[in-house]
């Protein structure tokens, strides 16, 4: 970079060369392509979504942004204006997503039209084939059509969705040798594991790009992860982000923030809440009840009280019902708006909920519903949360348990802060008044 320092009236002044205003540049696309390529935005993927890659735009810029921060800092370099920067990170990350959607957009118009097409080959009919055949049948925009099927244990001829049994597998060289798929997936059932070193030795062979689709989607979740023992793969059921320390520890941290945030704000919420409770009924302003939550561990979950006193026996009968004749009128209003669930901000100070996480439940359901509902247990690998991804879409009071907990097992295999705030949000704008609430 070439410049010299000259004086002025009004004090010291760099001038540059106009050539180190270009290298400036150079360097800094330079970086920039780095980055991009780092965060995987130059690896072609017709799978990836634009909320992914958007995610990972923002990533690079503001990554891009610290670094030449840092080194303008490390240089001593004054005369380049921090609002300039912040004005082309903006715009670089805004035009740059709109670039790629309008790309986007136009690749999956030709794709639906049949153009820029990548062909499949499966091998191995399976619950897995047909799981994996219904979602290119139901998204063409994606460009891939499926050749057909080798499979020993179907008949050739057999057509599912348009797409045809061809013949065993070991005709697979044969076919080969005379017709190259852009891509090779294997799908074969779990009764045919033992013919995977097979087919992969002719997958290979051929020199196509090949891709294993395991037919037990329903025993290993979509983010297994695995480990490396001396060379011997391990493959980890269930990847749980909660369960790295530093996640933990910044999660813990929001939730306690947020608590002392909430009981500030809400406390003429609240008082108003109490001091209705004790003007229209008998009996305690806070009703507690024991609640299931991490690692299985009881604990009393706080609730304004929204229905007559009941013995212990009594509130074990069941869950509330629409028009529930226990429910007071204060009770209809405050569990309507979720005011009854304000209390819980204390149970998340004290670290027993969190703000974010899966609804914890009673014991005498906990019991019924681990021996009904596959995977339940795994809830209770998090702690529980005052909100969740299942109810900010609708899955609260009488709804299906098991659409509940594919929602709960998703945001517990996906966690990531952005996804907490991004369902606090969903929270403010249509989580506290729920039809399913009474």
């Amino acid at each position: 970079m070439v410049c010299d320092v000259f004086d002025h009236p009004e004090g010291r002044y760099r001038r540059f060369a106009a050539g180190s205003i270009y290298d400036g540049a150079c360097h800094s696309c330079a970086i920039f392509l780095l980055l991009y390529y780092a965060f995987n935005l130059y690896t072609p993927n017709r799978l990836e979504g634009r909320r992914r890659e958007g995610s990972n735009i923002l990533k690079a810029n503001t990554v891009g942004g610290l670094v030449f921060m840092a080194v303008l800092f490390l240089i001593r370099q004054i005369d380049v204006s921090r609002m300039l920067l912040g004005v082309f990170l903006l715009l670089n990350v805004t035009l740059t997503v709109l670039e790629r959607n309008l790309v986007r957009m136009l690749l999956m118009r030709a794709r639906s039209l049949g153009l820029n097409q990548r062909y499949i080959l499966l091998v191995g009919y399976s619950h897995a084939a047909e799981e994996y055949i219904d979602r290119i049948v139901a998204n063409p925009q994606w460009g891939y059509r499926v050749l057909g099927i080798r499979s020993d244990d179907i008949a050739p001829g057999t057509v599912y969705k348009g797409v045809e049994v061809l013949g065993a597998i070991g005709g697979l060289n044969a076919l080969l040798a005379d017709h190259t798929p852009d891509e090779i997936a294997i799908t074969v059932g779990l009764n045919e594991y033992y013919k995977l070193e097979r087919i992969v030795a002719m997958c290979e062979k051929s020199g196509v790009h090949t891709k294993f689709i395991p037919d037990y989607s329903n025993i290993i979740p979509t983010k297994p992860y695995t480990e490396d023992i001396l060379g011997l793969p391990v493959i980890n059921i269930r990847h749980v982000p909660l369960s790295n320390t530093f996640n933990a520890t910044m999660k813990r941290l929001v939730d306690i923030a947020g608590s002392l945030f909430c009981i500030v704000l809400f406390s003429p919420v609240m008082l108003v809440t109490a001091v209705a409770i004790r003007a229209t009924s008998k009996g305690p302003l806070i009703y507690s009840q024991e609640r299931v939550g991490l690692h299985n561990k009881p604990f009393r979950m706080y609730k304004f009280r929204s229905m007559e006193v009941q013995t212990e026996s009594e509130e074990k009968k069941g869950w509330t019902t629409r028009n529930d004749p226990r429910v007071t009128d204060v009770g209809k209003f405050i569990r309507r708006t979720s005011i009854d669930e304000m209390p819980q901000f204390f149970n998340v100070l004290k670290g027993d909920m969190s703000l974010v996480g899966p609804r914890p439940e009673r014991p005498q359901y906990v019991e019924k519903f681990r021996e009904e509902i596959p995977r339940y247990m795994v809830k209770h690998q998090v702690r529980p949360g005052m909100t969740g991804w299942a109810q900010v879409h609708g899955y609260r009071g009488n709804t299906s348990i098991r659409k509940r907990i594919d929602y709960d097992l998703y945001y517990i295999e996906n966690w990531t802060m952005s996804l907490d705030i991004k369902i606090l949000v969903m929270t403010v704008f249509k989580g506290f008044v729920n039809k399913n609430a009474y």
